[in-house]
């Protein structure tokens, strides 16, 4: 007896150091995994032919529309995280394909971050911490500092993670405003935060925390002409995608001043060149895009991504499909 072929699933590039967790969620669902360090379009192509795949996980790589006509077997393509930014929705649409994140993984953990960040900043212990291994105890490089309770913490995004962010902010006295799309000015966020408009935001806050996803409109949103709307002596925090701050900006704001200090875990290009002049100043905390990870989130996020994409592809109830309402359009059509 003709032992029964198991549908394979692409790992299409990963850095987590092993695919255990996602090897267990593949056997579980009856499905064969196949691992890659693909870089880009043709290698995930060359990748996906010789799986035979009907399905991809990817971190990095690219899955275009070149790609997914290549591959017309693929069902799903799942994504480790939130954005999909590396990924063409519309094609996966148009072709049937489902398109799968993580929204919610590392809310916690991406929050605790940027307020780790801000609270650094705001206590000025990067110069702090350099002065003292220097040899110089004073607190000339960090004036003036101010109580939380007399700072106004802008978040820019109140989704998941600025929502949480925007929260903790609130805990600790800060008083805190928010922009989004989705509410109006005036109007106050399911989690309680004030929604001003952005030009109240940008010349209110004194530090200001992104949480947007990288889109067309949101591409270079905070670049010169957002930068000069701003408070003078602003302190910005980015942990959403690098892309959404013009970087060559944000370096001639520090130069000016118009941006007092920054906290970075996230870069336009990653990892961060060396050649960088974000590194120049003492004043920019960076960090190598590390919000998402705590060891909880790691697991979670492994578990889920692969969850995701084989529960759709098994005919079960995937949660987290981004794309879905494309889909069941396109299936109402036909």
């Amino acid at each position: 007896m003709t032992p029964e072929i198991q549908p394979t699933v692409l790992i299409t590039d990963c850095d987590h150091g092993d695919v255990a967790i996602e090897e267990r969620v593949a056997a579980r669902l009856g499905y064969r995994l196949v691992t890659a360090q693909c870089r880009d379009e043709d290698e995930v192509i060359a990748a996906g032919r010789a799986a035979g795949a009907v399905a991809l996980l990817t971190q990095y790589a690219p899955v275009t529309e070149r790609v997914l006509a290549a591959l017309p077997a693929v069902r799903a393509v799942g994504r480790y995280g939130v954005g999909v930014d590396t990924v063409d929705v519309d094609a996966a649409s148009a072709r049937g394909v489902a398109v799968c994140n993580v929204p919610d993984y590392g809310t916690e953990d991406v929050s605790d971050h940027a307020i780790a960040l801000a609270l650094a900043l705001l206590r000025g212990l990067p110069a702090l911490d350099a002065g003292l291994r220097s040899g110089v105890a004073s607190l000339d490089p960090v004036k003036p500092l101010h109580r939380f309770s007399e700072t106004v913490f802008g978040v820019f995004g109140l989704g998941l993670i600025g929502e949480a962010t925007a929260r903790k902010a609130r805990g600790l006295g800060f008083t805190v405003i928010g922009v989004d799309p989705r509410f109006a000015a005036g109007s106050t966020s399911p989690s309680g935060t004030v929604v001003v408009g952005e030009d109240e935001l940008l010349e209110r806050s004194q530090l200001l925390s992104l949480h947007l996803p990288l889109l067309p409109q949101t591409h270079h949103l905070i670049g010169a002409e957002a930068l000069g709307r701003a408070r003078r002596g602003i302190k910005l925090v980015n942990t959403c995608r690098g892309g959404v701050v013009d970087t060559a900006a944000l370096v001639a704001a520090l130069d000016s001043g118009a941006v007092s200090a920054a906290a970075l875990d996230v870069f336009e290009v990653e990892p961060l060149p060396a050649d960088s002049r974000l590194r120049d100043y003492p004043q920019v905390l960076l960090t190598p895009h590390a919000a998402w990870y705590s060891e909880e989130s790691f697991v979670e996020l492994k578990r889920r991504a692969m969850e995701q994409i084989l529960e759709f592809c098994s005919g079960l109830s995937a949660t987290n499909v981004v794309n879905a309402v494309a889909l069941q359009e396109a299936a109402d059509v036909r």
